[in-house]
């Protein structure tokens, strides 16, 4: 049996279209209706799941707390985790005393020795008492103080070491000169952040560039 299509292009083309219609609503409908069912999960997740989780944690609070309050001597035991927390700080600024010593041998000319030293860590302030074969030397020594630097570990750049630098007593005797040289040091030379180094200035023989040197403070044996 031979059979005819007997529908005009248009209808085709308007059957065509209903259909693709049809189908684009059906999609529709089925991604609203799997969005609606994710949002109610979202709301289900939020509203039932994260109150219980709430619940549970606010329950282990409580559990803690009711502990807590029944350990004995907390506040002491509070007390002395604290002073533990505070030793480290107070340990980093607690001064190097023992770099002083090397430093001033380091700064000091061959020729001049020192009687007395009086460090005042909290003041960063220093006083030097001593003895040299001469004023000339004294002011050498004067100078030396007044044009060292110093870099650390952290920091390459060059700062003065000792400030304020000032001779504040000298005499002449039978054997040559005495003096007291009073000044203000860098805290960050003493201090235990960084490893510091001294640059001397080229204007004096010290005891650290030579191979056997003399005592620096009277009285010692090296």
């Amino acid at each position: 049996m031979i059979q005819f299509n007997l529908l005009p292009d248009v209808k085709l083309e308007y059957i065509k279209a209903q259909r693709i219609k049809r189908t684009v609503v059906s999609l529709s409908v089925l991604l609203s209706v799997i969005s609606i069912a994710i949002f109610a999960l979202l709301i289900i997740s939020v509203d039932v799941v994260q109150k219980k989780n709430i619940n549970d944690l606010s329950g282990d609070i409580a559990n803690f707390s009711k502990q807590l309050k029944g350990q004995e001597d907390l506040d002491k035991i509070l007390t002395v985790q604290n002073q533990l927390n505070a030793l480290t700080p107070l340990h980093d600024a607690k001064p190097v005393t023992t770099r002083i010593p090397a430093f001033i041998s380091q700064v000091t000319p061959t020729n001049v020795t020192i009687s007395e030293l009086q460090v005042d860590f909290d003041q960063h302030t220093m006083t030097i008492t001593g003895k040299a074969p001469s004023l000339d030397a004294v002011n050498v020594f004067v100078d030396s103080l007044k044009f060292t630097k110093y870099y650390t570990d952290q920091d390459s750049d060059n700062k003065d070491a000792f400030s304020n630098v000032v001779l504040s007593s000298f005499g002449r005797t039978s054997t040559g000169a005495t003096y007291s040289i009073s000044l203000n040091f860098d805290q960050t030379i003493t201090s235990s952040a960084s490893e510091v180094t001294l640059v001397v200035p080229n204007i004096v023989t010290t005891r650290s560039v030579i191979e056997h040197p003399s005592a620096l403070f009277e009285g010692s044996g090296q």
